[in-house]
């Protein structure tokens, strides 16, 4: 199996990824930004109508952003005070 390229870096303070690192990353940023945009410039309207459907069309694309992020960073996900180490040092 070959070494694919992350399209995250780890934080170097606290959890979870930072900024992306490729353009794969930086695609999966600007498509979540747009879905949210359409999200929220047509159902905006309805939203004290449908609370929980206008939350659950915010809710589903952060977390598949997450999951997208989390899956395709350089190296796991844990609590850093300032030093990321290698790969697969973890």
């Amino acid at each position: 199996m070959r070494y694919q390229s992350p399209w995250f870096h780890v934080k170097a303070y606290g959890y979870g990824a930072g900024r992306p690192c490729c353009w794969q990353g930086w695609m999966a940023l600007v498509i979540y930004a747009l879905v949210l945009m359409a999200f929220i410039f047509v159902g905006g309207p309805n939203a004290d109508s449908h609370p929980i459907g206008y939350a659950t069309a915010i809710i589903v694309p952060t977390a598949l952003l997450i999951f997208v992020a989390w899956w395709k960073s350089d190296a796991p996900w844990r609590w850093r005070w300032g030093k990321i180490d290698e790969p697969g040092q973890d």
